[in-house]
């Protein structure tokens, strides 16, 4: 039974970020830009914070499969549930583009992420951006779970952050559940390939990093689940 609760908390934790996420570009193409560049940004970052201090103690909250598997490659997170974790993943993204495609059937891409300009330069940026990602959620996390009263606070930011400067050129997506979606259910399936390998290539480079600096003594002794 808590094996099926950790399950359902990363369908439904990944089903609200891509929800609320790409639904807001969604909703932001459909009211000519009510909502706007940042709002978007925002609108993210406070949908993973949210999750994060929701699901944190039940399934560490990761909702994304880059996260996952770099967790898995830490030694922080069983390979034996890392197919598990990302299949609720990514069956959660879409779910989440088939409801948005119900609601705005008239809406072409439903905020599938894709390059404004070359596909070189957009998997650039998301291994630069999921590397950061990473960095910061593996050192305010406790074994493969994001919990704590900052956690959730300093991984919203960064999501925040980076979709703000980034969002325009390659899209931000950091997670491959964010992109498979709405790729799928849009059609629009060209550049998929980038946010899956660029996103999970940054957030394994970052567990390199991670292991290559000074380990912290509460990170050895949290260092399982």
């Amino acid at each position: 039974m808590y094996r099926m609760n950790r399950y359902a908390a990363e369908f439904i934790g990944t089903f609200a970020i891509v929800f609320f996420g790409t639904g807001g570009i969604v909703i932001d193409e459909h009211t000519h830009g009510a909502i706007g560049h940042a709002g978007i940004a925002i609108t993210f970052g406070l949908t993973v914070m949210s999750m994060i201090y929701t699901f944190g103690d039940v399934s560490g909250a990761h909702l994304n499969p880059a996260v996952t598997i770099a967790f898995s490659l830490a030694g922080r997170f069983p390979r034996v549930e890392v197919i598990p974790y990302i299949s609720c993943q990514a069956a959660g993204s879409i779910m989440a583009s088939l409801l948005l495609n119900f609601l705005f059937p008239m809406n072409r891409l439903l905020g599938a992420t894709l390059p404004a300009g070359s596909g070189a330069q957009s998997f650039i940026m998301e291994f630069v951006l999921t590397f950061f990602l990473m960095l910061v959620i593996i050192h305010v996390s406790t074994g493969s779970k994001e919990q704590g009263m900052f956690a959730g606070l300093a991984i919203g930011a960064t999501v925040t952050l980076e979709a703000m400067v980034a969002g325009p050129i390659c899209g931000a997506s950091m997670n491959p559940a964010r992109s498979l979606g709405p790729a799928l259910v849009s059609g629009h399936c060209s550049y998929l390939w980038i946010y899956m390998v660029a996103t999970s290539a940054g957030a394994s480079a970052a567990v390199l990093s991670w292991k290559l600096l000074p380990a912290h003594p509460a990170a050895k002794s949290n260092a399982s689940i």
